[in-house]
């Protein structure tokens, strides 16, 4: 009498093994998600090389070069 009752109650016939395996699927379609966003967003995080306008207004405002330096190479890279 007692199997009858755990399998009327937790068997297929209510659904339980179908709603374990949902869960189950459910879960690893989860996991494969989160791996997929982190390692989407550890690609986007990598910069791409920058422009050599970039680099010389880094350097400006560094302090390496002056604005006289500045305006002169940015005059040439524009050209």
């Amino acid at each position: 009498m007692n199997n009858l009752y755990y399998d009327h109650m937790f068997g297929w016939n209510f659904g339980g093994g179908l709603m374990m395996v949902i869960f189950w699927v459910a879960l690893l379609f989860l996991i494969i998600w989160l791996v997929k966003e982190t390692n989407r967003k550890n690609h986007s995080d990598i910069s791409q090389p920058k422009s050599a306008l970039d680099i010389l207004k880094d350097r400006y405002a560094k302090g390496e070069i002056n604005k006289e330096e500045f305006e002169t190479k940015k005059k040439d890279l524009i050209n």
